[in-house]
């Protein structure tokens, strides 16, 4: 009885977790939306834009290298098992030492970055010449320390995480974005491009460090026994080194995945880069808000019950209930990007510079990157059930797999395929999107198999996902079709007409065809509705 019930308040916890992670990127990518319908006013597609966004990139690396996922990985599993055992003086060691190694290794980055700068950009975007080129250099200039100043905040979520206050951790970007919103406000009156990028350049920055300091107080609240220390002595310093350099390399390989895809996006027509970046926010929209936030929140509990008498039955049911979880909102997202792309970046972005055609082209983009958008939340799932396992070799592996993939179809279906099919070089970038799609699928599936060898049998059963893509496809035919109806609206008000019918239909629908979350969803609806 004991076991249930405690099985019981597991299942809770970590559903709460997932919320309050859930809610938290939620708010932050509502405002990171905000923040790029800013830059596109301003921006559109220019060359200006393409220089932005490609800058944004090269100091973006160091952060993703040594930031959230890497310490997810590496941190989290070591450091919440200390934590549940009670064992708070080692605790305060181990996050001493990695913020202390952090803060070492950020540094040196950081001035490489700045130095340097102009052999990266003619590494990741050498398709930028004369003033595009110089101006890149000088965002990227102004971006990488406060890229440096992220990858420390990413400490604070590992800690904050590890005690389950996810909340604040994932909300904190909110306050970057702010930053980045109010500085463009402030220069609204600035018509030079060029400026504008600059003027956002340094709000990144302010927020970077707005991004830390909101998470700080929290976090060194909860490590009293906090240690700087650069020693490796303990076991479990050792043991977070050796998870952290396979997964260092795992995700150096994706983030080398990423910048192939924008040096293979600086060869197309002006635009392409920009019109990247915008399809890419819209597609991590629901990666972070049902990917992420699942397996964010599962990590932590999953690790803590490490070694426990059937963990792996365990984490079998974890897996299949959070995969689960995911399809039910990924499902119509990727019919969403498909079906009503134009709407969506239009809801997002249409105003100023940022044109009908622009979203047009985004649309395209956006149904290219809807390919593999499945596979790719549930792919970090799977990675995290690999980490709780402590075993950071196997994403390693498959994550260079998924680079290779992408980069020889990259090439040829970016570059190559437009010119056989006699198109516009500009759709290249759907090439791209597509391209990436197939490798997540290929890694995706890889994981799948390797964890079921372990596990036993994980994954999606055939009737719920013919169920969610019936319901689906239904919902996104009848909101494709409602959208003709409503042209002549504004682009904001046309597209959450459209996006209320796509809901509208897509819940009771899927509920009718017995859709447990969906009937969950509803039922809670109508219970707040009439205690009300």
């Amino acid at each position: 009885m004991s076991d249930l019930n405690s099985d019981q308040q597991e299942k809770k916890h970590s559903l709460g977790g997932a919320v309050r992670v859930a809610l938290g990127i939620f708010l932050s990518r509502i405002f990171g939306l905000v923040r790029m319908r800013v830059l596109a006013h301003f921006l559109g597609d220019s060359a200006a834009g393409d220089a932005f966004y490609a800058a944004i990139r090269i100091p973006n690396f160091p952060q993703n290298l040594l930031g959230e996922g890497v310490l997810a990985a590496s941190f989290i599993p070591v450091y919440s098992n200390l934590v549940a055992k009670g064992d708070k003086e080692q605790a305060g060691q181990v996050a001493g030492v990695i913020l202390s190694f952090l803060s070492l290794i950020v540094a040196i980055i950081v001035l490489l970055g700045v130095v340097f700068t102009p052999l990266f950009i003619d590494l990741v975007a050498p398709g930028f010449y004369a003033e595009k080129r110089e101006l890149t250099i000088q965002l990227v200039r102004i971006i990488f320390p406060g890229t440096g100043v992220l990858v420390l905040s990413a400490w604070c979520l590992g800690i904050l995480n590890s005690h389950h206050r996810f909340f604040l951790s994932y909300v904190a970007p909110v306050f970057s974005n702010l930053a980045v919103i109010g500085i463009l406000i402030f220069y609204r009156n600035e018509v030079d491009q060029n400026k504008i990028a600059l003027y956002a350049s340094w709000g990144l920055v302010l927020g970077s460090l707005f991004q830390l300091f909101i998470q700080l107080p929290t976090s060194l609240k909860l490590v009293p026994h906090l240690k700087l220390s650069l020693s490796v002595k303990l076991n479990t310093v050792r043991e977070v080194i050796k998870n952290f350099i396979p997964v260092l390399i795992s995700r150096g390989v994706v983030q080398v995945s990423a910048f192939i895809d924008g040096i293979l996006a600086s060869f197309l027509p002006s635009g392409a880069v920009a019109a990247l970046g915008y399809s890419q926010s819209i597609y991590m929209l629901p990666i972070s808000l049902f990917g992420m936030s699942v397996s964010a929140a599962e990590l932590p509990v999953m690790s803590q019950a490490y070694g426990e008498v059937n963990f792996y039955k365990t984490l079998q049911s974890r897996i299949n209930n959070s995969s689960q979880k995911i399809a039910f909102f990924v499902i119509p997202s990727v019919v969403g990007f498909v079906f009503l792309g134009d709407v969506i970046a239009g809801v997002l972005f249409q105003s100023g510079q940022f044109d009908q055609r622009t979203a047009d082209y985004v649309w395209m983009v956006l149904a290219g990157s809807g390919f593999g958008l499945l596979a790719s939340t549930l792919g970090r799932l799977y990675s995290s059930a690999f980490y709780s396992l402590r075993d950071t070799k196997t994403p390693l592996r498959y994550s260079i797999l998924r680079v290779v993939l992408t980069t020889s179809l990259g090439y040829l279906m970016g570059l190559e395929l437009p010119g056989v099919l006699n198109l516009d070089a500009k759709w290249g970038t759907v090439g791209l999107t597509i391209s990436a799609g197939f490798a997540g699928w290929v890694e995706f599936l890889l994981l799948r198999r390797h964890l079921n060898q372990l596990i036993g049998r994980s994954g999606l059963k055939l009737n719920f996902l013919f169920k969610v893509w019936l319901s689906a496809l239904v919902s996104g035919g009848c909101a494709f079709a409602f959208k003709f109806l409503v042209l002549d609206f504004h682009p904001f008000f046309r597209g959450c007409f459209v996006l209320f019918v796509f809901g509208c239909i897509y819940f009771p629908l899927s509920a009718f065809c017995g859709v447990s979350e969906s009937k969950q969803i509803i039922k809670k609806l109508f219970r707040k509705l009439n205690s009300k």
